[in-house]
């Protein structure tokens, strides 16, 4: 057996077996991603792993090199009446490119952190680091949104205000993208290199396809935008400050991996700036209060929707006789359900009730038909296993009140693992869908402010509105998958394993239960923030376990970091404004 993958056992036992009531794990000193210097336990010998097949990799792509490199996945039997019962089923990896850093002489404390989350050497994350600087540097140079025909003093404020938002963009990515991704790395469902792979083609196609293209000045309904008339110069320092601040915030929040709104830090920043330089009648008051409201309406939406989701999932799935067929029944129904919702809420195909309602439900049932002839082609033969009688694998629950809130025993082996499977393949088609909404919808928060700047700068913002050009869009969305690849790992630790233990199952209810909160509550015009959700869907999971299965020192970090964007975003926004200003006196 390798050394350097190390066990923990809760239990001993002289059995050369593991012991069936206990919980075997890697130890999170083999995870770079989750722990950085914590590499000198010393290692317990244990009998070799049992080893489950290959399908349990959830998405295990057939000839995808984007196997797991840096961590394991746990699967946990979810018995909750007989606490920390887990199943193991363990993916090697993370020991081969160990070994490998031995023999370099690179040692784990010598490693920067994109280096330890991809299992990369550091040199290779420092030419990629490089590469990013080199790039984000040159290609401003070569937008059309630099301004033809202008001075080079303009060349040279335009270039500059293209950096203010790439900034930005970058800390949405480094932040908020772990909405997405979060669940479904702690769940194992994805790698952290899969998921930034898939995360960066969504969230960049999501920014250049769906990405407004029509932005008000006044961001977000905060601002009067009478106040700032004649002011041009003054509300070009405030919105590359707004940008500045935010960006700010969100890059101290992402380095301690706390989960904060991008929506609430450029709002902040923007409240500060009106209020210091256009005075209290700047500011939309009503707003504001709507924003600070969706602090207590979104975690508590998402929490009480992933309960029942749960909770449904425990009824219905775990106590069916047959776990792994109930499983495969119950997901294109899941998708029949969401892709009818989001074709209809969403994106709606036609302005007519009738024809819309027929195409949404068309999509679902198409949706519904390739999800089953999936997990049909790619479980089949599980499916096919767990048909089998295996006594010993059944738990007596004939003496068993179930309710829809009692505990109810995991399944086991098989059906575990075709329970899994299922969830696992649903949790990522769910966290494409929210990579790319969240593409299509976050990356306003940096080039709404960005395009405004050039518009004042380069003479064209003449009216309320203005138009956001697609290279602007494409340099955002560029921004969102810089951080996503270098700081991006940091929060995606925070929401899928420091809140909350996630496994498929889990991941997929906080998951689902989000983006349907969010689609929702957005269509109905209620105060919503995607990342209060999600991080409230997780904890209402965890809920759903027992209060005990929260971590609370993570939870009150996180709240601790909502309650004081605004006023931080603020502060600095002010700060900034004053800095600029002066700047920019001797400049204009």
């Amino acid at each position: 057996m390798n050394p350097s993958c190390r066990f923990s056992s809760t239990k001993y036992s002289t059995s050369p077996s593991f012991p069936r009531n206990s919980h075997t794990y890697l130890s999170k000193n083999t995870s770079p991603f989750f722990l950085r210097d914590s590499h000198h336990a010393k290692p317990i010998h244990l009998p070799p792993p049992i080893k489950y097949p290959s399908s349990l990799g959830i998405l295990r792509f057939r000839n995808f090199k984007l196997s797991h490199s840096f961590a394991t996945l746990s699967s946990f039997a979810e018995a909750e009446g007989e606490e920390g019962q887990k199943e193991e089923i363990q993916l090697n990896g993370h020991h081969h490119h160990h070994d490998a850093r031995q023999n370099s002489g690179e040692s784990d404390d010598d490693m920067s952190g994109i280096a330890k989350a991809f299992n990369i050497s550091s040199g290779t994350a420092s030419a990629i680091s490089i590469c990013m600087a080199l790039a984000v540097l040159t290609f401003p140079l070569f937008m059309t949104s630099l301004g033809q025909g202008l001075t080079l003093k303009t060349k040279v404020l335009s270039y500059a205000t293209l950096l203010f938002g790439f900034y930005m963009a970058w800390n949405i990515g480094a932040n908020d993208v772990a909405n997405a991704m979060g669940t479904s790395v702690g769940s194992g469902a994805l790698t952290l290199r899969q998921a930034v792979v898939t995360a960066a083609v969504l969230e960049f196609s999501g920014a250049l396809m769906m990405g407004t293209h029509v932005t008000s000045t006044m961001q977000k309904g905060i601002l009067v935008a009478n106040v700032f008339n004649g002011k041009n110069s003054l509300l070009f320092a405030g919105l590359l400050s707004s940008l500045a601040a935010a960006g700010t915030w969100l890059q101290i929040a992402s380095y301690y991996g706390w989960p904060v709104s991008t929506t609430h830090c450029i709002v902040g920043a923007m409240v500060g700036f009106g209020l210091a330089y256009g005075g209290a009648g700047a500011v939309f008051w009503g707003s504001l209060a709507r924003v600070i409201s969706s602090w207590i309406v979104s975690p508590l939406m998402g929490a009480a929707v992933s309960f029942l989701v749960y909770k449904c999932i425990r009824r219905f799935v775990y106590s069916a006789p047959n776990p792994g067929q109930a499983a495969a029944a119950a997901a294109p129904i899941a998708v029949f359900l969401g892709v009818t919702g989001i074709s209809f809420v969403a994106f709606p195909l036609s302005k007519m009730f009738p024809l819309a309602l027929g195409q949404a439900l068309a999509c679902g049932t198409v949706g519904a038909f390739l999800v089953d002839r999936i997990i049909r082609k790619q479980l089949g033969h599980l499916l096919v296993k767990s048909d089998t009688p295996q006594p010993e694998l059944k738990e007596d629950t004939a003496h068993q009140n179930i309710g829809f809130l009692s505990d109810v025993a995991g399944p086991k082996g098989t059906q575990l693992e075709i329970v899994y499977g299922v969830f696992g393949y649903m949790q990522v088609l769910s966290a494409c869908f929210m990579s790319f909404a969240h593409g299509g919808n976050d990356v306003s928060n940096a080039i709404g402010p960005l395009a405004g700047a050039l518009a004042i700068l380069q003479g064209g913002a003449t009216g309320a509105e203005i138009v956001i050009p697609t290279d602007v869009l494409a340099w955002g969305g560029f921004g969102i998958v810089a951080g996503l690849m270098m700081w991006g790992y940091r929060v995606i630790a925070t929401i899928g394993k420091k809140i909350t233990e996630l496994t498929p199952t889990r991941g997929f209810a906080a998951e689902f239960a989000a983006a349907s909160v969010v689609l929702f509550a957005s269509k109905l015009g209620l105060p919503i923030s995607a990342t209060h959700t999600l991080v409230g869907a997780v904890m209402g999971v965890g809920f759903a376990r027992g209060l005990n299965r929260i971590r609370s020192e993570t939870v009150k970090e996180i709240v601790a970091s909502w309650v004081v964007t605004i006023p931080v975003g603020a502060t600095l926004s002010v700060l900034y404004t004053w800095i600029l200003t002066k700047i920019l006196s001797y400049i204009l």
